[in-house]
């Protein structure tokens, strides 16, 4: 196969206790899956079909680094437990990531009833940490962040409306999953503003912490 100029290099994360790396195909993302969520982004909490987003597979940055990014002044975090999806779309492994958002871009997006992509998809938005091999989806654990040592979001993966293995079912009748699928499973009440010079360290018990520096 020849090429009419160098192809970009391919998105990947690294997996824990491993040299190799996870190559990512997909990324994505639930909406409203924590009922304090639903109700913080003026929502009402019911169990309607989850529904999803996406993110371009090199939006996945691990270098511990956020460049806040243009044509934005309100940036919030969103912690998120992350779901890699292996061979045959079976759960491979879970990691920490952070969903990050141009708030102020989302809400003119829904008052004009526009697409999300330039609040959601945009470069570097999805930092995450490395993934943990499992073959069973997590059901419950704390998971929360913190910006500059201050606590911002608190929950537990079994506040999830919506099931892992919900999830991924759902998401197959939309689309053909693949390994190297990654899934952002929704995130906990407090969500928040970030800026410049700001640290944030999220955490998911059993996968540890992702710090991430906004830059």
């Amino acid at each position: 196969m020849t090429f009419a100029f160098p192809a970009a290099p391919a998105a990947a994360v690294p997996i824990s206790g491993s040299a190799a790396l996870f190559p990512v195909h997909r990324v994505y993302c639930v909406g409203r899956n924590y009922a304090e969520h639903v109700k913080e982004m003026g929502g009402e909490v019911g169990r309607d079909p989850p529904f999803f987003f996406t993110k371009p597979a090199d939006a996945a940055v691990t270098a511990g680094r956020f460049p806040y990014p243009p044509m934005s002044q309100d940036v919030h975090h969103e912690v998120e437990l992350v779901v890699a999806l292996g061979p045959g779309a079976a759960i491979f492994g879970h990691a920490i990531g952070i969903d990050m958002t141009r708030r102020d871009l989302q809400a003119a997006a829904k008052k004009l009833q526009r697409p999300w992509d330039t609040a959601k998809a945009f470069d570097f938005s999805a930092p995450l940490g490395p993934i943990l091999p499992a073959t069973q989806a997590l059901t419950a654990g704390a998971i929360a962040l913190d910006v500059n040592g201050s606590s911002r979001q608190r929950g537990d993966l079994s506040e999830m409306i919506w099931r892992v293995d919900e999830i991924i079912a759902e998401l197959d009748r939309y689309f053909a999953l693949r390994a190297g699928d990654l899934i952002f499973t929704g995130t906990p009440s407090g969500v928040g503003p970030v800026s410049r010079g700001d640290r944030m360290e999220a955490r998911i018990a059993g996968l540890g912490t992702l710090t991430v520096d906004v830059v």
